[in-house]
């Protein structure tokens, strides 16, 4: 494929981002209760305090010095410079505007099976393949824009309690890909340059949109179990 035809390939793949899950459907149009909107917060924290796991395995496996420090900028980014000023505190005072304390966050006591297993597959998958096709996994950034606009006016408007800096993780994450993933979209298809590794490259994209699919069904699934 030509670099148009292989950029188009992995953008096809967005009817199977998580946007469209149920639960999500539920979660924009007001109808989650007050419990499962804290389930879902704190089972989204798993997947959130791995990323920098997942980034840290992608640079341990490149062997290019400019994307290593390319990519150390999305460690500090979740992780922050102080621990204060990270994705992963905007996350946390996320859960506690839901009604969570940070203990029961830290400690994991609401995390369903299915999204630890999941995530987790997730981080395994960059340490194992190849560093471009965990990049190119990564590449659900190019769905994820609208999705958190349309979030932020839609959680605002459903769930009175919510307060707009409480959302300030998405509104902060919608600047950070508000180029919709061209930067990655650019190192993917320059580094894929075989047909085998463009196939590669849509398997993890394809896989990564797996993975948060699955972690909704968990949470639903033990949503309704409460």
């Amino acid at each position: 494929m030509n670099a148009d035809e292989f950029t188009a390939a992995l953008r096809g793949l967005s009817y199977r981002y998580w946007g469209t899950h149920p639960f999500h459907r539920r979660l924009h149009a007001g109808d989650l209760d007050e419990r499962e909107l804290r389930l879902w917060a704190a089972n989204r924290w798993y997947y959130q305090s791995m990323i920098p796991q997942k980034d840290a395995a992608i640079i341990s496996n490149c062997p290019l010095p400019h994307v290593r420090r390319q990519w150390l900028d999305r460690i500090v980014y979740h992780d922050g410079t102080t621990g204060a000023d990270g994705g992963l505190e905007r996350w946390l005072r996320l859960c506690e505007a839901v009604g969570l304390t940070r203990e029961e966050v830290l400690d994991q006591r609401h995390l369903a099976p299915g999204v630890r297993f999941a995530v987790d597959a997730y981080v395994t998958f960059a340490r194992t393949k190849p560093w471009v096709e965990a990049v190119a996994s990564g590449l659900t950034e190019m769905f994820s824009g609208h999705l958190m606009k349309q979030r932020v006016a839609d959680m605002l408007a459903a769930y009175e309690w919510i307060r707009a800096e409480d959302l300030a993780y998405f509104t902060n994450r919608i600047d950070a890909v508000s180029g919709e993933g061209q930067a990655t979209v650019d190192l993917v298809v320059e580094h894929c340059v075989t047909r085998a590794q463009q196939d590669a490259a849509i398997a993890a994209l394809s896989f990564k949109c797996d993975v948060l699919w699955a972690m909704l069904d968990a949470i639903e699934r033990a949503a309704a179990k409460q």
